[in-house]
């Protein structure tokens, strides 16, 4: 069978607050990027200069970047769908060397798929009057959408650099993109195209 995938606008340049502007980095960590983690995302590390571009942008902006970890409990519910992985404490919840979050950076460590479910998210962005969200990582259709979707319904303009966002395949990847633009009416870009200026 053979779907047609709907044309999602793209934009050439966003140019974004700095001030209001937060960078979420979903889930990029070694059980979801490294060939040998458990739960692997075959172009997850092909996202990796893209985000940290955008990262390097960010901090010299004086955006503000959250991380999000998946971190799971040694009986979580969660792994009689998907497996075991990112399991606190060890090598696979690690955040990828190439994108290690520094001091200032925040980490919010998250049980299920969306980033706000349970977490001090929406509390760390309120504090620090957000109002927009450029988010990046993986899964694309997974963690990614639910925070997306969430921070949509919580009244965040939602920003995807695609070229930051990986999936395990390409339906989810593209079914994402239109999500994103459809339902949230969220912006849809490339890195290069994000620009953080007052």
């Amino acid at each position: 069978m053979k779907i047609e995938v709907p044309t999602i606008p793209e934009y050439n340049e966003v140019i974004l607050d700095p001030t209001n502007t937060a960078l979420i980095i979903v889930d990029m960590q070694n059980d979801f990027v490294r060939k040998n983690g458990k739960l692997v995302v075959p172009t997850a590390e092909n996202t990796i200069p893209f985000i940290k571009e955008l990262v390097n942008k960010a901090r010299n902006a004086g955006v503000l970047i959250v991380y999000t970890q998946d971190w799971h409990m040694k009986d979580d519910p969660e792994f009689k769908i998907w497996g075991e992985h990112a399991l606190a404490g060890t090598w696979g919840a690690e955040i990828v060397e190439e994108l290690k979050p520094e001091k200032e950076d925040f980490i919010v460590k998250k049980y299920r798929y969306d980033a706000f479910f349970e977490t001090s998210l929406d509390y760390i962005l309120r504090v620090k009057n957000i109002k927009n969200t450029v988010i990046t990582g993986t899964v694309a259709n997974i963690c990614v959408l639910h925070t997306a979707g969430s921070a949509a319904l919580r009244w965040y303009n939602v920003i995807i650099p695609k070229d930051s966002i990986s999936a395990i395949t390409e339906f989810d990847y593209y079914a994402t993109l239109r999500q994103v633009d459809f339902l949230y009416k969220g912006k849809v870009t490339n890195s290069a195209g994000i620009k953080f200026e007052r």
